[in-house]
């Protein structure tokens, strides 16, 4: 009877409810489809990310930095596995974004509407959901 229980209970423990996973899914898909698509433009330096980048007073090698270690981190987000790295890739993505945000900033550039400093938070808030949401087995 109490192995019955005790597995009963085990099972209750690890599984997780489907509307928080469906969640976990969304969130970080966004996540790294919007880290991704970022990475590649500043590798190919589209969109302006050049002329951006010289306005903010950055050097133009940074581009290929943040590219590269975006799209790596994009793809570290949805691999299967790995607990530890994916700790180090949220709070590299929670760091640039913030980063981005005080770039622009201190550099006076708000963009229209603000979007210089709204979308690199909202990014991070779009981080900090996804890290929260995590499964059982991403933690640590």
């Amino acid at each position: 009877m109490s192995k019955v229980i005790s597995a009963e209970l085990t099972s209750q423990i690890g599984a997780q409810p489907r509307g928080k996973m469906i969640a976990y899914w969304t969130v970080t898909s966004l996540l790294a489809a919007s880290v991704m698509l970022s990475g590649i433009g500043q590798l190919m330096q589209f969109g302006g990310n050049l002329e951006l980048v010289a306005k903010l007073g950055y050097p133009s090698y940074v581009l290929t930095i943040l590219g590269i270690w975006k799209v790596l981190g994009a793809i570290a987000l949805v691999v299967p596995g790995f607990p530890r790295l994916k700790e180090w890739v949220h709070a590299g993505i929670f760091f640039l974004m913030t980063g981005a945000a005080i770039s622009h900033m201190f550099a006076s550039d708000y963009g229209d509407y603000g979007f210089a400093i709204i979308l690199p938070l909202f990014y991070s808030a779009l981080n900090i959901v996804s890290w929260t949401l995590r499964p059982a087995s991403c933690k640590l």
